[in-house]
């Protein structure tokens, strides 16, 4: 039994994993998931494939581009979520903001440097037509951290999953004033360099599994109590969710990753652009 360390985020996009390891599919081909939860999120992850805390990374786009580029020994090997992620914009439950345009100038909680919470307040500040060399920023790690931050006047808004916060803004805890959605499919599965090369073929087989899986998911009976009641989330948001997510069983195309890295380049968030090959991974 070959044992493979995943990292992912603690959000009903990966209930699929779970479900493969419950019904023992992995197994079934010699492979135990060891699966990290990480509320972190993608700063996180890249930081965990870097020095060989997990093996594979399911792990947002952008974010995974940007750190393979600044040397992360890694490679996308397949789009996981093809559908782009609906980033809320939120401010405290009893903030006088009330607008994104509210916003400008303000302090933005992000979980870490080079995280999705990052990277996308300067997607968000583009579209607003802001000045992105004024953002200015509180790392606050997970999205516990931000709900601390924004009640304390630490930070001033926090951007993070619309569906994950949506408990958060529905107890009044956090106010919505804005969604921003990534210009790119979302999730994409990322393997260290070096365990790509030993493990080339058991790859392939976890692909195949949670392909299945991801495939058929919307299928399966009751899906969305499941969801509902595993993610503490309203029946109508995960259905909600449900129709607009898009799972993914194929390979990052080059006109996507040629289109986040000239985003990453416009908004400076990159020094340079690497070909497609050095960037993905074809199995």
């Amino acid at each position: 039994m070959k044992t493979v360390t995943i990292a992912g985020v603690p959000e009903h996009f990966n209930l699929p994993w779970h479900l493969a390891v419950e019904d023992g599919y992995f197994e079934r081909r010699g492979i135990h998931i060891n699966w990290i939860d990480v509320p972190e999120g993608t700063g996180k992850m890249c930081k965990m494939l870097r020095f060989g805390e997990s093996d594979i990374a399911v792990i947002l786009t952008e974010g995974i581009i940007k750190d393979i580029i600044e040397g992360n020994p890694s490679r996308i090997v397949q789009t996981y979520v093809q559908s782009p992620l609906v980033w809320g914009i939120h401010v405290a439950g009893k903030s006088q903001y009330n607008s994104v345009s509210d916003l400008e100038n303000k302090k933005a909680a992000i979980s870490r440097f080079g995280s999705g919470s990052h990277l996308m307040a300067y997607v968000n500040a583009q579209n607003e037509g802001w000045n992105s060399s004024t953002l200015n920023f509180e790392i606050v790690n997970n999205l516990d951290g931000a709900i601390q931050a924004l009640a304390n006047g630490e930070a001033d808004y926090f951007m993070w999953e619309h569906f994950t916060t949506k408990p958060v803004v529905d107890k009044g805890i956090f106010k919505r004033v804005g969604d921003c959605p990534t210009p790119w499919p979302c999730f994409v599965i990322a393997v260290r360099n070096e365990f790509l090369e030993k493990n080339e073929s058991l790859v392939k087989h976890i692909l195949e599994v949670i392909n299945i899986y991801t495939s058929e998911f919307k299928m399966i009976p009751s899906i969305d109590k499941t969801l509902s009641n595993k993610y503490s989330q309203k029946l109508e948001d995960i259905r909600e969710w449900l129709s607009m997510t898009q799972w993914s069983q194929k390979l990052i195309d080059e006109d996507t990753i040629t289109k986040v890295q000239n985003k990453l380049k416009e908004l400076k968030r990159i020094e340079k652009i690497l070909n497609y090959t050095d960037l993905v991974k074809k199995l």
